[in-house]
């Protein structure tokens, strides 16, 4: 008995700490929510416009989720969008003198480095500076950096110049070591995102595609690192291949960097280049300060809405990727407002499943009859991701976006062979052949097989179809540069499956040029979540789950663990990507 009361006063002390923390979480959230963004930031002359550690770049609104407990962190998640904006109002803003770019790493995708760095040779046009200092320097930062004017690194810091590389891991021989039996359906030669639960090695197609990948994103990047060092494209090669960066003394001997110095020694190089007295505190301004202090101009009633569709596509509803049921929710809203006059449907996935992506493109293509639908490639638009793009008048992609990947396939795990050393067996009775199609011990049926290796192939038609419909281009045409292969955003132009290579803003700008609007405001879908909505999405436990998984194993090898595990793709034909670029 007085064991049972110790219990029952164990939980009821739980239940108070619980209730407790929830109450405090609810009312700082409350306070959060009272004062963020009641203090204006005053911007003074002789500023400096500063992208430092603290900036954390986002390609959409959904992406800008901080946990519960996250308020009044020194990250600041920045659209990219505002970012470029920044750049070019600063460019005749008075105020701002400079841009010091003050970080080793980026959370950033290779295509919004590549936007920034133009926006950067942008602003230089106007006569002011852009300097850049560096500790131990990533190779998304350095690509970033070398376009300042002048590059400062400290002495005892490094480079991490090395070129590109992407390594697959394979797992074939895992899953039979463990009795893991997979049974896989794929449409294409080079529909290589299953093809580590098929093989223990790379296939010539993979290779191939991987190669040329790479090669079409180094080459430009290459080209325009040396370009602004000034470093002859030879010399470059060794310099890269030799890892001189590592050293900071061969960093400046080979032209990487302009100067090795402490940073309080780059604040006075700043200072003197503003004719700031020595003993005065230079003015530098983040670019979420900067961003958030712009006066907000009124632009008339129509509006351009940018709808954003970033992450994996599911059916259903979710948070956080593109969930079919709250998406078109966005869509009809859209296609109700009659203040919104053109949509931009900004892309930044690498697919998912085929239903959901197809129930996405039919809302899409009622909306189209409304008003005009302009697209814009992020780092990605593969496989579902492309497929949702052809609802559009006009394809922009990124010279380095992730492209095409027109290609289907269905994977189903089951466990017969560990189920079996375990000591456990599956019998079932049936009423049909394949009532009991698929069991997680015996797996598919035949019959089963043949009737979803039909449906991938069916599933490949339409795909294509549809491509053949927005691109004005044969099946065969289409075909033959699909198979699920992924191309280049540069070459994708090439092969006619986008229409310009351009940036997010070159898409807003054609969208309103479409509509016939001059004076317009922006407005962005999905909304972003309130301080309540996120406390909520946080709480769910499939949510938390997820987070720690892939906090543990990485957000790579996150990607295979939910082919696997997530009930909403694992018994799905997909349309995937099979990878993500990154500058590491």
């Amino acid at each position: 008995m007085k064991s049972f009361f110790k219990n029952v006063l164990a939980n009821i002390v739980a239940i108070i700490i619980i209730a407790a923390v929830f109450s405090i979480t609810l009312i700082l959230l409350i306070v959060a929510s009272s004062f963020g963004g009641s203090s204006k930031t005053t911007i003074k002359n002789k500023s400096v416009l500063t992208l430092d550690l603290k900036t954390n770049i986002i390609d959409s609104p959904s992406e800008d989720q901080p946990g519960i407990f996250s308020f009044g962190t020194s990250d600041k998640n920045v659209l990219i969008y505002d970012i470029l904006n920044a750049i070019e109002a600063a460019k005749t803003d008075d105020r701002i003198r400079g841009i010091s770019i003050e970080t080793d790493g980026l959370s950033a995708g290779v295509t919004q480095l590549d936007d920034i760095r133009a926006a950067l040779e942008d602003f230089k046009k106007s006569g002011k500076f852009v300097y850049a200092y560096g500790n131990v320097v990533s190779q998304p930062a350095y690509y970033l950096g070398s376009v300042a004017d002048q590059y400062v690194l400290n002495p005892s810091g490094g480079i991490d110049l090395k070129g590109l590389a992407m390594e697959v891991t394979y797992m074939k021989n895992f899953a039979d070591k463990y009795g893991i039996g997979l049974e896989i359906i794929r449409h294409g030669k080079y529909k290589s995102a299953v093809e580590p639960y098929m093989r223990d090695d790379m296939s010539p197609e993979n290779r191939e595609q991987l190669s040329t990948l790479l090669n079409d994103l180094w080459t430009g990047t290459a080209q325009k690192i040396a370009a602004s060092r000034k470093i002859d494209s030879a010399q470059f090669r060794t310099v890269v291949d030799s890892l001189y960066g590592t050293i900071p003394e061969l960093s400046l001997q080979h032209k990487l960097v302009d100067r090795l110095a402490q940073k309080s020694e780059y604040d006075d190089m700043i200072k003197a280049k503003l004719k700031v007295k020595e003993k005065e505190k230079l003015s530098n301004v983040s670019f979420s300060k900067y961003i958030s202090a712009a006066e907000e101009k009124e632009k008339g009633t129509s509006k351009v809405a940018i709808l954003y569709a970033s992450g994996a596509i599911y059916n259903g509803e979710g948070y956080q990727e593109i969930y079919a049921k709250n998406y078109i929710k966005d869509i009809k809203k859209l296609a109700d407002d009659d203040k919104v006059k053109a949509v931009v449907l900004r892309i930044n996935s690498p697919g998912g499943s085929a239903n959901a992506s197809d129930e996405i493109l039919f809302e899409l293509q009622q909306l189209k009859k409304k008003k005009p639908i302009i697209v814009s490639f992020g780092d990605y638009a593969a496989s579902g991701g492309y497929y949702i793009a052809m609802a559009a008048e006009k394809i922009y992609s990124e010279p380095n976006t992730l492209t095409g990947s027109i290609g289907v396939f269905g994977m189903i795990p089951y466990f017969k062979e560990i189920a079996n050393k375990n000591g456990l067996t599956a019998h079932a009775v049936t009423t049909n052949a394949n009532s009991n199609m698929y069991s997680p011990i015996n797996g598919v049926t035949p019959g089963g097989v043949a009737i979803l290796t039909r449906s991938v192939e069916q599933t490949y038609k339409r795909f294509v179809h549809f491509v053949t419909l927005n691109r004005k281009k044969s099946f065969e045409q289409i075909d033959e540069i699909g198979g699920g292969r992924v191309w280049s955003g540069s070459r994708a132009k090439q092969l006619g499956l986008v229409d310009e290579l351009g940036s997010l803003q070159d898409a807003v700008r054609y969208a309103a040029k479409k509509a016939k609007v001059d004076n317009y405001g922006i407005v962005s879908f999905p909304k972003k979540s309130t301080p309540f909505e996120q406390l909520f999405k946080n709480m769910d436990e499939n949510e938390i789950s997820s987070r720690l998984i892939k906090n543990k194993i990485g957000a790579d090898n996150y990607k295979y663990f939910e082919l696997l595990t997530n009930p909403q793709a694992k018994q799905s034909i997909m349309m995937q990507a099979p990878f993500q670029l990154k500058m590491d």
